[in-house]
């Protein structure tokens, strides 16, 4: 898999984390009190960490992905059977079907996510 795509994924995956360390009110407690974990912190250090993620991204890919991830929850989705899982439409099959097809940053045409293949 491109590199800059893993990135991308890691870079969902830990705002993901980071919205559920928000929304979860009793867990929080919780864990606050009986594990010692101070959530805010946590929380800080995943914003460092995306940033810094974020930052290590090309300019144009940074750019796109910082504008999708303005408007929706996930930038990165799997196209399965052909069909992006972002928007359900399906994608050109040469972008399916090309044998080095996440070796390359590809993009939904119609909803202008990024883009990766799973067989």
């Amino acid at each position: 898999m491109h590199a800059q795509l893993e990135t991308l994924l890691e870079i969902q995956d830990l705002k993901s984390q980071r919205r559920d360390l928000q929304t979860t009110t009793h867990e929080r407690q919780v864990e606050e009190e009986v594990f010692n974990v101070s959530i805010d912190e946590a929380i800080e250090t995943l914003d460092g960490k995306i940033v810094e993620m974020e930052e290590s991204l090309p300019t144009q890919i940074r750019s796109r992905y910082r504008r999708l991830a303005g408007r929706t929850e996930r930038a990165v989705v799997p196209v399965i059977s052909g069909t992006c899982y972002g928007c359900f439409v399906s994608i050109p099959t040469a972008v399916a079907s090309d044998s080095e097809r996440n070796e390359a940053i590809n993009h939904c045409d119609n909803c202008g996510r990024f883009l990766y293949v799973i067989d």
